[in-house]
């Protein structure tokens, strides 16, 4: 007789069937995606994302990797990191103009993690902190080994983890090289973290003379563990590596702004990843890129609607395009009509619904203030939540923060404040730690709030210095987060998904909001240091002007002659020529040897080798010149 079972019994089961078939244990699975946007103002937001997961099960699965690189398997056995962000980049994002980007990040370098064990400490934390700094320095090619307490901080609140709950503390660490430039020795060894490297996929199309002449560049590296149950035994570990492009179509020189695929990398697409699951192109439609025209023409579709946002998505599926076998180059071309008129396309989106700006005000080089500007564009009040890290050499005052409002119709900030709702400062010390603050506050709807303080610039040690000093000195770019009602212009992945289509129809009470805004350059007291390079130069000058005359005088015998008389007629100056030259050689060495032993008895050792050699010159008895005796001998014969 059969037996019935109820129905939620039923499906109880078959979800937990198709959980463990989508994460068995000794999984690995790899996908890519490439995701094409049109902004305003002639420009092009490519973003590509590279993820890998793998369900390694027990720990010491770790030392049998696939698809994960061996360093990623390493960094889980050595460290308690359970979550770990890089980031790279060169450029500013523009909000106002292009919207909110898939992943936020600030010029320079960034990076931060999350560290969870069961006997973790602080000093301990910081020991792993600094040397996962020095292996991702080598990894990527990166200065990430300037990375140390004097630039490091621990958030309290804006900072939070995206990896499932595992057991032990957590602690956290941020730190930010404002100062560090992108080029293509991070972008290699960044491609050679994929399973396919940049031989075949989508990573075939990140040549570097395509990449770093965008207008916005960002390399990207996410690492998180997802524990079930708090089962350190059972766990994922994610690696998602992005790379963000924004191109000015402005720079390619083409009509009516048309562009391909080999336009913005300068090759089509040869193919996909052969280890990936899955490899899709995702295009934009509505919005900026409803004005184009694809080619060819997408057989896939996805409309998503966010936060009572609707986003339109043309899918191209490369498992599809490359299913019959042959060698060939894939390439999508964007082509607007002819007959458009270009100011179109220059026209501005909708504002998003938070801006942020930061700059300096103050003169000369003792003092300064730090100003913060948010704009909150939308109708209602949202929460905001600031982050500042001022470096140590830049001395802060608590006493002068505040928070200034005013409409945004008004030009000019009035005496009205806004209330903090809270406040954390941890004060720096010099050569040692950042000053680190956090305030939150309610910021109303059409609203800008003006964020001040006042701070004082250090004299440095010498040696301190960078090599090329009058440039200044970076502040590295503060976080501002809010919570959004709405999903327009916001295209971030929700924390629990992996693939951008897990974006799609992602509708939730409120979304995380992450913004940067821009790196500071102060002007520190700098001293003069071309003075001592015009010393040295003075210095070498006196001495080489100097030393010449000094060895002539020490070193040579000077002996003062005078030409002999002449006789003025003809016949006499021949006969007197003629008897001159012919003087017998002897007699000649007779007298040179008798100056000699008269120098040595007068002077004796080297002293009177030299002028006897000084004295025997061309100059000397056989040359046109006598000496001082012979003149005497000369003129006595004549009186």
């Amino acid at each position: 007789m059969a037996r019935k079972y109820p129905v939620a019994f039923v499906l109880l089961l078959l979800v937990a069937f198709i959980a463990g078939a989508n994460l068995g244990r000794d999984d690995e699975r790899f996908h890519e995606e490439l995701v094409v946007r049109p902004l305003s103002g002639d420009h092009v937001n490519t973003y590509f994302q590279f993820t890998t997961r793998w369900h390694y099960g027990d720990k010491d699965n770790l030392y049998h990797t696939q698809l994960t690189p061996r360093v990623i398997a390493e960094l889980l056995q050595q460290f308690a990191v359970k979550e770990l962000h890089i980031g790279l980049t060169q450029g500013l994002w523009r909000y106002e103009t292009w919207g909110y980007p898939i992943v936020e990040a600030t010029s320079g370098a960034e990076m931060w993690a999350w560290f969870s064990g069961a006997n973790l400490t602080n000093r301990e934390v910081d020991r792993q902190w600094k040397e996962l700094a020095n292996v991702f320095s080598g990894v990527l090619c990166a200065s990430l080994n300037f990375v140390d307490n004097t630039n490091s901080i621990a958030p309290r609140h804006l900072i939070r983890p995206q990896f499932m709950p595992a057991n032990g503390q957590r602690f956290v660490r941020y730190a930010t090289l404002p100062r560090e430039i992108v080029c293509t020795e991070n972008l290699t060894p960044w491609k050679k973290l994929l399973p396919c490297g940049s031989a075949s996929g989508f990573a075939s199309l990140l040549n570097s003379g395509h990449v770093h002449n965008t207008k916005y560049h960002s390399l990207g590296l996410k690492v998180r563990v997802l524990c079930e149950d708090h089962d350190e035994d059972n766990c994922i570990v994610e690696l998602t590596q992005t790379a963000n492009l924004v191109y000015d179509l402005r720079l390619f020189e083409l009509s009516n702004n048309d562009f391909s695929l080999r336009r913005l990398f300068g090759m089509g697409l040869n193919g996909f990843c052969e280890l990936a699951e899955s490899s899709k192109i995702y295009v934009q439609r509505n919005e900026q890129g409803e004005r184009y025209q694809l080619v060819p023409e997408p057989v896939h579709e996805a409309k998503t609607t966010r936060g009572g946002h609707s986003v339109v998505y043309s899918v191209y599926d490369m498992h599809e395009q490359f299913k019959e076998p042959g060698e060939r180059l894939f390439n999508v071309a964007w082509l607007a009509p002819k007959s458009e008129n270009r100011r179109r396309n220059l026209a501005k989106p909708s504002l998003p619904p938070v801006t942020v700006h930061r700059y300096l005000l103050g003169h000369g080089q003792e003092r300064g203030r730090i100003v913060t500007e948010v704009t909150n564009s939308h109708y209602d009040a949202l929460p905001i939540m600031l982050q500042e890290v001022i470096p140590w050499y830049v001395h802060a005052y608590l006493h002068t923060l505040s928070i200034r409002r005013k409409p945004q119709r008004v030009n000019e900030y009035g005496r009205q404040r806004l209330p903090f709702k809270l406040l954390h400062y941890t004060p720096g010390k010099q050569r040692e730690l950042p000053s680190h603050l956090e305030i939150g506050f309610t910021l109303p709807g059409q609203t800008s709030a003006l964020i001040t303080i006042d701070v004082d610039y250090l004299l440095l040690k010498w040696l301190e210095y960078p090599p090329d000093a009058n440039h200044g000195h970076y502040i590295g770019s503060a976080i501002v987060s809010s919570q959004l009602p709405m999903g327009r212009n916001y295209t971030a992945l929700p924390p629990e998904g992996h693939l951008f289509e897990h974006s799609f129809n992602a509708t939730r009470p409120s979304y995380v909001l992450s913004l940067h805004t821009e790196a500071l350059i102060v002007s520190l007291p700098t001293p003069d240091f071309s003075m001592p390079y015009n010393v040295i130069c003075l210095a070498c000058t006196v001495v080489a002007l100097a030393f010449g005359p000094i060895h002539s005088v020490a070193t040579k015998m000077i002996i003062v002659g005078r030409q002999a008389s002449t006789p003025k007629n003809f016949v006499k100056k021949i006969f007197n020529k003629i008897f001159r030259r012919g003087k017998p050689t002897d007699e000649a060495a007779a007298e040179c040897e008798e100056l000699r032993a008269a120098a040595g008895g007068a002077a004796g050792g080297a002293t009177g080798m030299a002028s006897a050699r000084a004295s025997i010159s061309p100059g000397g008895p056989s040359g046109d010149q006598p000496l001082l005796e012979d003149l005497d001998e000369e003129e006595e014969e004549q009186d």
